[in-house]
């Protein structure tokens, strides 16, 4: 059963820890596709543990894995910030994070870029392209 963990702005010795029971398969990010339970659960209580210790701002972690008796099929344990509410909606798990106005700035943006235009006319026959 596939194990993933994403790190941000932790200290190294989290990545030390995490790369010495995980493929990190990018920076911050660890999979592993055979973890049991338990070795999950001693992984998540470390993590946990350091977490609790460290005061650096700005920084999560999550771990998340497939499972077919929640609603979703997958699991997901967090740490930090910024916090996001997982919410399931119809077989679903939907994110929902609160709307900062610099995400509100990029979507607005993403929005811009990607609305339909009408066809372009050719300038010199004036007809469509």
């Amino acid at each position: 059963m596939m194990t993933l963990v994403v790190t941000r702005n932790v200290p190294d010795r989290f990545r030390g820890f995490l790369a010495s029971v995980m493929c990190e398969v990018t920076w911050g990010v660890y999979t592993a596709p055979r973890i049991s339970k338990g070795v999950r659960d001693r992984i998540w209580d470390v993590l946990c543990e350091w977490y609790a210790a460290t005061s650096e701002p700005d920084r999560g972690i999550v771990m998340t894995w497939p499972d077919a008796r929640v609603s979703g099929g997958q699991v997901f344990r967090t740490l930090g910030s910024p916090k996001v509410d997982l919410h399931e909606h119809d077989g679903l798990i939907l994110v929902r994070c609160e709307l900062t106005a610099e995400t509100e700035r990029s979507l607005t943006i993403h929005a811009e870029r990607n609305a339909p235009r009408p066809p372009a006319e050719d300038a010199e026959s004036g007809e469509s392209a």
